[in-house]
């Protein structure tokens, strides 16, 4: 199962407490107590992984390691261990006192998320002209304490959606060798998978439904993930008696979602071809160009007609790199 919206508790290292000590060696006795050192701090750092967010499904609360007291003779206390917390590329972080948000967008970008607590200063700090013999010091204070809402809204350059059972799995596993499951569901699989065409990144956004918008069935939790994808791969089943009417659905709930989702680069992808004459799909192409020109036809099982896709896909690599 993808976790791909948790909240957590996070809690910063303490400072470690100054020290008081004074030199015990004849005429040098004074102060020599240490700082304390820092605490840990916490970073959330992006990978590679759609499947990180799993790490926090029981382990709701992190915390990271305080700093040690100052030591004797200006020796400053060890500082707490930073911790770094894997998040999938795409992960949005929101604090849910402040209502401010960060996101992770590239493998390997740190975040801070809670800053660990400064160490205390030692005596040795206080010493003056007229305080020779200081016994004052600091305590450590203390680490950021946040409560955050993990959320992936996942970064692909091309996402595929459609209804259930249109194809999707079947044709990212051909183009990218995903090995997403497949089968002939009559609901929706369960979690987006990713595959990689060359320098792009394929998502197959699981089976939308109608009233997705409004909570029904997965949909309100796949349609966040079609927001960062660049353009969509619309997939319509040839063997669909309603394939207009197949189309507008899903173009409503994306609307009803993000007005913004329909503005994005759009390809309509006739599926199956295979399972229907040539011309049901030239009337079904017809139909469908009233609402988007850009249409093609495909079998997973032609060689042929999957050349149209992959050319899309090569001047989509060609933008890309420009």
């Amino acid at each position: 199962m993808l976790i791909d919206d948790v909240k957590i508790n996070i809690t910063a290292g303490k400072g470690g407490d100054g020290s008081v000590y004074f030199n015990k060696n004849k005429r040098e006795q004074g102060p020599t107590g240490g700082d304390g050192g820092r605490g840990g701090s916490v970073y959330v750092v992006g990978v590679s992984d759609i499947g990180a967010l799993k790490f926090f499904r029981f382990q709701k609360k992190i915390k990271a390691e305080e700093g040690k007291k100052g030591g004797t003779y200006f020796k400053h206390g060890v500082s707490g261990k930073d911790i770094y917390l894997n998040v999938p590329v795409g992960t949005v972080i929101c604090d849910l006192k402040k209502k401010t948000t960060k996101e992770v967008k590239k493998i390997g970008e740190e975040v801070l998320v809670a800053r660990g607590g400064r160490g205390g200063r030692g005596n040795f700090q206080f010493r003056s002209s007229t305080n020779t013999t200081p016994r004052e010091f600091e305590y450590g204070r203390e680490g950021e304490q946040v409560r955050v809402r993990l959320e992936l809204k996942m970064i692909a350059d091309v996402g595929l959606i459609g209804l259930p059972n249109v194809g999707k799995s079947s044709l990212i596993n051909e183009l990218t060798r995903a090995k997403s499951k497949v089968a002939n569901y009559s609901f929706t699989t369960l979690e987006p998978s990713l595959g990689a065409y060359y320098e792009l990144v394929l998502a197959d956004i699981p089976g939308l439904i109608e009233g997705a918008s409004e909570g029904k069935g997965l949909g309100v939790k796949f349609l966040r993930h079609v927001e960062r994808t660049k353009v969509l791969f619309h997939l319509i089943s040839a063997s669909s008696a309603t394939p207009t009417n197949d189309y507008l659905v899903i173009r409503r709930e994306l609307e009803n979602h993000n007005p913004l989702l329909v503005e994005k680069k759009e390809y309509i992808i006739i599926s199956k071809k295979d399972e229907v004459s040539e011309g049901r799909i030239e009337k079904i192409k017809k139909e469908l160009k009233r609402k988007n020109k850009d249409v093609v036809a495909v079998s997973i099982l032609e060689e042929e007609s999957l050349k149209e896709v992959k050319k899309i896909l090569g001047d989509l690599i060609k933008e890309k790199k420009e």
